[in-house]
């Protein structure tokens, strides 16, 4: 770990910076330190709570004992005084967070009390212990955050080191007004040692603190001077490279830990992964090392702080609240753990269905000869409305495929290169190999009758308006193994004469070289693979992006939605070159979170001559407000009780005032 210099203030000891993290109201979802360091939220007593054992609630029985007393202040005059009160959560780890709860009794001339807080886990068990609230039930103390008229304000006071200073803050769904919170600046300014600043922890906070007149911290500012972000936790041993560009590296090999300075567009399998810019949790990539189950970590300036390793071997450790990398001998091969496999069984397709499938009316048992992505989208196509919409088209069925395939003799063509030692053991082979191989599926002549029928089905059926062509393979969009980003998607087709290249395009990309080295490494035999073509209508989009129907980081946080979103098409989401707006929503709080905003300055919007083009991004960053991210977050709950109640990890679009289903894929953990 790479430590920094500490701040020239007083406070709390500080230790290196690697997070910055701060805290969020005791309502706020308990959470593990990756979620922590990725929301800028601290844990939460009020969730994930086991009954204590007897041994447990004998010892805090005896602590509380122990520290006596009445159990607050009513100020804090100095820094003494704040550690004697302070909760430490990770402590002597760079998350570590001292922090005092707070309540003010506006009954009783605004009283502030300066609470014990390891004596008082929660806010309620004080008011309870004090007769704040004689006869507290849970309607009462719901009306402590939502009723403007509340007796008591509940808060957290926390040292934050990355700004430096103290803060406070509210649950993030607590209705706290202008009123409420200009009372509350007032009573720490006149009880408390320091300056405080508001942190807000939702956007419905923000608006408050502006309609107050008062100055506020928002998490997307602390998470901006992040140093470290874990995106998959993991432990791997390899040879360490630093490498400019993954597409000026044909020699990657499954042993090697990769540090780039941003993530790549395309991936093969890699040991672990660390990059220097920070990007979407829900790129391709980010999710492929989810279901590689690699480390893959950001680390602010990595090419700079790992230089030292470039070439050698060593272990890479990421969890939680760090990274770790230790030089070590070059292992034997034989030593050398085996590459994480997927325990996916390939579909078996169904070859005896040959015409061409339109959406409207497939259900999901149409995988079989549609894979799953046609299917799934399919059977949402009128599930979803009113909510949202699935832009029309057709399947080109894998039987199609075959035929083709076995006309150009590419399975004996693949299984004579897989009996070549060279091919086996050298990636560059393969890498040649396979773009000679994509290159003869792309030129070949075309099947005339069937490109013909696909040309008509366009004109009759989608006006021969522009078109995205994209993969729908029997290996992506499996609960075990989610093939992002490996297939090619052809954008914004417009010409007759081009259809029949883009379907042939997409057909070649079953050997795409990503995609080979995946299903590779996964365990996936290479002959079972077949291709089936999704015609979608262009939807031209003023957002988009992708979110996932609970938390990536907590998998007991159900009721989250995590959204990334870009302006204009969504591809630049899905790539992850450069940071999304990325979002919290949460249905228990009805509260919206800006984790980032996003660091694009231009779009992609479709040509009318094809294809796509770049333009500036005029304005506002923002890409969402709050009312169209509850919407989303609807939609991807319709979604996932319409796929099984599964987990989804979803495409989506928003033009104008309506929402659109690009894709809709099991969202994988990869968590060991």
């Amino acid at each position: 770990m790479r430590p920094t210099a500490a701040l020239r203030r007083p406070g709390p000891p500080r230790r290196p910076k690697l997070l910055v993290l701060a805290l969020a109201g005791l309502l706020a979802a308990g959470w593990g330190l990756a979620a922590q360091a990725q929301t800028a939220r601290k844990p939460s007593p009020y969730e994930n709570q086991r009954p204590l054992r007897p041994d447990e609630r004998e010892a805090r029985l005896e602590e509380s004992a122990k520290r006596g007393g009445p159990g607050f202040l009513g100020q804090i005059r100095t820094e003494a005084e704040f550690r004697q009160l302070a909760r430490v959560y990770n402590a002597g780890t760079p998350l570590e967070i001292p922090h005092v709860l707070f309540v003010i009794d506006r009954q009783r001339g605004d009283r502030i009390y300066y609470l014990d807080t390891p004596r008082y886990t929660l806010h309620e068990n004080f008011a309870r212990e004090r007769q704040l609230l004689p006869g507290m039930d849970k309607a009462t103390l719901i009306a402590q955050y939502k009723d403007p008229d509340r007796r008591l304000l509940f808060g957290t006071l926390s040292w934050q080191r990355d700004l430096p200073g103290y803060t406070y803050e509210f649950w993030e769904g607590d209705r706290v007004t202008p009123t409420l919170l200009r009372l509350t600046q007032d009573k720490l300014h006149s009880t408390f040692y320091e300056p405080v600043r508001f942190k807000a922890n939702s956007t419905m906070h923000e608006q408050t603190a502006q309609s107050a007149g008062l100055a506020f911290v928002t998490q997307e500012a602390l998470l901006r001077e992040q140093t470290f972000l874990p995106l998959n936790t993991g432990r791997a041993q390899g040879r360490l490279r630093i490498v400019k560009s993954v597409e000026d590296t044909p020699d990657l090999a499954p042993t090697d830990i990769v540090v780039l300075d941003e993530v790549p567009v395309a991936l093969p399998p890699v040991a672990g992964l660390v990059t220097q810019r920070p990007s979407t949790l829900l790129s391709h990539v980010n999710l492929l090392a989810k279901g590689w189950r690699i480390p893959n970590a950001y680390v602010r300036d990595a090419v700079a702080v790992l230089r030292e390793h470039d070439g050698q071997w060593v272990q890479l450790t990421v969890n939680s609240n760090g990274y770790h990398v230790e030089r070590i001998a070059r292992p034997d091969a034989a030593s050398m753990p085996p590459p994480p496999r997927a325990a996916v069984a390939l579909p078996k397709p169904d070859l005896s269905v040959r015409a061409i499938k339109p959406l409207t009316g497939m259900a999901t048992r149409d995988s079989r000869h549609c894979g799953v992505k046609a299917a799934n989208l399919g059977a949402l196509k009128a599930a979803l409305r009113p909510l949202a919409s699935v832009p029309d088209g057709f399947c080109i069925p894998f039987a199609q495929y075959a035929g083709f395939m076995d006309r150009l003799g590419v399975p004996e063509r693949i299984a004579a290169l897989e009996q070549r030692p060279d091919f086996i053991g050298d990636a560059n082979v393969r890498r040649a190999e396979l773009a000679a191989l994509r290159q003869d599926i792309v030129n070949a002549p075309p099947d005339a009758a069937l490109a013909d029928a696909w040309r008509e089905r366009w004109r009759t059926q989608l006006k021969g308006r522009g078109v995205f062509v994209r993969s729908s393979s029997n290996s992506e969009d499996l609960p075990g193994f989610s093939g992002a980003g490996l297939y090619t998607t052809v954008p914004n087709v417009t010409q007759p004469d081009a259809l029949a290249k883009a379907v042939q395009t997409v057909w070649a990309s079953v050997y795409n070289f990503e995609a080979y080295e995946a299903r590779r490494a996964a365990g996936i035999g290479q002959g079972g693979v077949v291709m089936a073509v999704l015609v979608q209508s262009a939807a031209a989009s003023d957002s988009s992006g992708v979110m996932i129907t609970r938390d990536p980081f907590d998998a007991s946080r159900r009721y989250v939605t995590y959204i990334s979103a870009k302006r204009g098409l969504g591809i630049k989401v899905v790539e992850g070159k450069r940071q999304a707006e990325q979002l919290m929503y949460s249905t228990w709080s009805k509260a919206v979170q800006v984790l980032s905003r996003s660091a694009e300055d231009t779009q992609l919007v479709a040509d009318a001559a094809g294809g796509v083009r770049e333009v500036p991004i005029e304005g506002s960053r923002q890409v969402l407000n709050d009312a169209l991210v509850a919407r989303l977050a609807a939609v991807g709950n319709q979604i996932k009780l319409r796929l099984g109640n599964v987990d989804q990890d979803i495409e989506w679009a928003v033009q104008g005032d309506n929402i659109i289903v690009l894709q809709a894929r099991p969202y994988i953990d990869g968590g060991r």
